[in-house]
């Protein structure tokens, strides 16, 4: 079966580190996520996607190159060890001008799951968040209307 991607870009005014920080910092994530990605980013360990003390998705470093880019592993905790269910997400930035753009790559996603349907709504309500807290310091209400 062929496996399907989502991307999405956004131009955010700021730099690089801290694009790349609010992207991996757990005390940032929270912030603009509501959630924390927990690992200590090097190339080959684990990371978790933590909604305080529940893990929401985990996978490992692939890799890391700040402030660049960053390709992780994800999947659903329960899914984990099929190596077969997880997908893939880069984050690649980019300096242009005094902006950055950021584009995430979320593949190896299977068509029709509830992953691609989940990601697909979720990224760009993660990355509208992330934008609006890097520019003006207050992160949009993520899940509004999804509670």
């Amino acid at each position: 079966m062929t496996k399907t991607k989502f991307v999405y870009v956004t131009y955010i005014a700021s730099t690089l580190e801290k694009v790349f920080q609010a992207i991996t910092e757990p005390a940032v994530t929270r912030q603009y996520w509501g959630m924390e990605n927990v690992s200590d980013w090097k190339t080959g360990s684990p990371w978790r996607h933590i909604d305080g003390k529940t893990v929401r998705m985990v996978g490992e470093v692939i890799e890391h190159a700040p402030p660049r880019r960053l390709v992780i592993s994800w999947a659903w905790p329960q899914e984990a060890s099929d190596r077969t269910k997880r997908t893939r997400v880069a984050f690649d930035l980019e300096r242009i001008d005094a902006m950055v753009k950021l584009t995430v790559t979320h593949d190896e996603l299977e068509p029709g799951s509830d992953m691609e349907r989940g990601i697909t709504e979720g990224w760009p309500r993660v990355l509208s968040s992330l934008k609006s807290f890097l520019e003006t310091g207050k992160a949009l209400d993520t899940w509004a209307g999804k509670r």
